[in-house]
């Protein structure tokens, strides 16, 4: 019988990709559905999936939409293999030039 494997990503070892990037991802927060499907297929785990901040209330806390989630991408890690955008459902992931 086989077991399955699971790999844990450390971010402090990831190397940072600098700016050799040629293409990057950007996202449509309108289209987004928050399905995580980008999350699971990105090599670098450089996409998670955060709330929809609207605005700024007086108090100082971030208004919510609805629970609406989205996804967002840390450029830092992010090489810009473009998976993320084949695999959204929504195509709410645009590939364009860096």
């Amino acid at each position: 019988m086989e077991h399955g494997a699971i790999i844990k990503h450390d971010i402090k070892k990831s190397p940072r990709t600098g700016s050799w990037r040629y293409m990057k991802p950007e996202v449509d927060k309108e289209k987004c559905i928050g399905c995580a499907t980008c999350v699971a297929f990105c090599p670098d785990a450089c996409i998670e999936i955060n709330p929809v901040k609207l605005a700024k209330l007086a108090t100082g806390q971030d208004k919510i939409k609805n629970g609406k989630k989205v996804v967002a991408i840390d450029y830092e890690f992010c090489k810009g293999c473009g998976v993320c955008a084949q695999v959204c459902p929504a195509r709410a992931i645009k590939m364009a030039k860096n």
